[in-house]
């Protein structure tokens, strides 16, 4: 399945220190990891989020294995395309080796 995700500086930043193969772990207080289904959406976050809280925001593509990303149901959170996928803190290490070649950027905003 192929996934995007919104990611501020210091995401994509730890993400290239993992040669782009990785999402760092979450943070504190962040227990779920929800990458997106369309670029769109990611980039709709990105803009409206992470570019006014961190000045620049990032939209990052990966494919996982379907047969590990296929146990998680979508989310719809909002609009038709506002499409997700939950996947729990402790189950990101285990999504991380399910990746399939390297994680891509996509965009980049100001």
């Amino acid at each position: 399945m192929l996934l995007f995700r919104p990611v501020n500086q210091a995401e994509l930043d730890l993400i290239i220190q993992t040669n782009w193969k990785a999402f760092p772990p979450r943070l504190l207080g962040q227990p779920i990891f929800y990458p997106v289904l369309n670029e769109a959406y990611a980039t709709q976050i990105t803009r409206e989020w992470n570019v006014p809280t961190y000045g620049i925001g990032h939209v990052v593509q990966f494919e996982v294995k379907d047969e590990f990303i296929q146990k998680y149901e979508v989310q719809k959170v909002g609009l038709d395309h506002h499409l997700e996928l939950w996947i729990p803190a402790e189950e990101l290490e285990e999504m991380n080796q399910h990746i399939i070649g390297h994680i891509k950027l996509v965009s980049t905003y100001k």
